[in-house]
């Protein structure tokens, strides 16, 4: 069974994006820049590498870098299941989550969801691991670069508007194909890049997504 899931065959690299990106692509209220997802193998190594340890708990953040900062979903189960289940049960925690306010009722689980939609992490890797000590003998990870899940915009997973708005010309079935390629270091380059442009040495060295991706989704 195990050897079936594992994340080194291609079938299901491209099964765990194909699935990936049909669940962005139908998000409601639709998402005008929503990113195609591509699989990663440096986050998928350090997924297997994490689903290998069995602990059924997050990895610590330096374990989930590439050259970008990952985030995380989690699955466990007492017996096997598909990728394509595994996507299915985190997606469905869209049943607590209203667009614009978040989970609902408050403090409902909606992380696993929101992850996996959100806007601009556009690689995944992903791992599983058998680990017969415990009730769940099955620990799947996937690691989502850039990460997402920003506490300040959870409620918007992505921006509400007509797929692919802000991606002209760069669209593939209401999928962006245009990602920004860096990562800003600070929360508020958009306001510092404003204030002080990007050739201000601090600018340019903690916002590199901000003042190189112009055009680019970041």
């Amino acid at each position: 069974a195990l050897h079936a899931l594992s994340t080194s065959r291609a079938e299901q690299q491209k099964l765990i994006v194909d699935r990936h990106n049909a669940l962005r692509r139908g998000v409601k209220p639709t998402a005008s820049n929503m990113m195609k997802m591509e699989w990663c193998p440096p986050a998928a190594v350090n997924a297997q590498n994490w689903a290998n340890q069995c602990t059924l708990r997050h990895s610590p953040p330096n374990l989930r870098r590439t050259n970008v900062q990952c985030g995380e979903n989690l699955f466990m189960s007492s017996a096997p299941f598909s990728w394509s289940d595994v996507l299915q049960a985190w997606y469905n925690e869209e049943k607590n989550f209203e667009y614009g306010t978040g989970a609902k009722p408050k403090g409902a689980m909606v992380g696993h969801y929101t992850q996996l939609i959100w806007y601009n992490s556009y690689k995944v890797g992903c791992g599983v691991s058998y680990c017969p000590i415990g009730p769940y003998k099955y620990f799947y990870v996937c690691q989502y670069c850039p990460a997402g899940n920003n506490p300040m915009q959870i409620a918007m997973p992505y921006r509400s508007g007509p797929r692919c708005a802000d991606c002209p010309g760069h669209c593939d079935k209401g999928l962006c194909t245009n990602p920004c390629k860096y990562q800003d270091l600070l929360g508020n380059c958009r306001n510092l890049k404003t204030l002080f442009g990007c050739s201000h040495s601090m600018v340019k060295k903690q916002c590199p997504a901000s003042c190189k991706c112009t055009t680019q989704i970041i």
